[in-house]
């Protein structure tokens, strides 16, 4: 009966994962399209609260359907508290379940990244630091931009 089951649940859920991606990409497509400063000003308004909730919830929706449940003891760090929030050691798919509980902030990732189908749109929509390996410089430009975003007072969302 598992073996059915498993034949039955696994599709169904891939094609659930499908549809949340695809929904993921549409509202970080909508919430960066004709975006002022692309990048170099932080997402106000409406775009930012799109970014958070839907991507926010899209993420943990994604998770539920994989099998994931989570749950948060404690209370997450508010933007005053922390504007830098540290997640280690960064090398697993369930990094993006910490994003959605702690409201879609920036993150540090590799340039490459950016580039990537669908996933690259997602990612651009958190307006992350982009860390270039090629670029000699890019680990003190990397340091200066998140310093820049934490000294923010609050203009630029937490840099995970």
């Amino acid at each position: 009966q598992t073996l059915l089951q498993g034949i039955v649940l696994l599709p169904l859920r891939a094609i659930c994962i499908i549809i949340i991606l695809l929904l993921a990409w549409l509202s970080a497509s909508i919430a960066t399209c004709r975006q002022p400063g692309r990048g170099l000003l932080p997402l106000k308004g409406w775009r930012r609260r799109m970014i958070q909730t839907t991507l926010s919830g899209l993420t943990r929706t994604a998770y539920l359907v994989m099998g994931f449940q989570v749950k948060v003891k404690g209370k997450v760090a508010t933007l005053p508290e922390a504007p830098i929030f540290v997640a280690a050691p960064h090398s697993s798919f369930f990094d993006a379940i910490i994003c959605a509980l702690t409201g879609m902030p920036s993150i540090v990732s590799r340039a490459e990244n950016l580039s990537t189908p669908v996933f690259g749109t997602i990612l651009s929509s958190l307006q992350p630091v982009a860390v270039s390996r090629q670029d000699p410089d890019s680990r003190k430009n990397t340091v200066a931009e998140i310093t820049r975003r934490a000294l923010s007072r609050g203009q630029w969302p937490q840099v995970i």
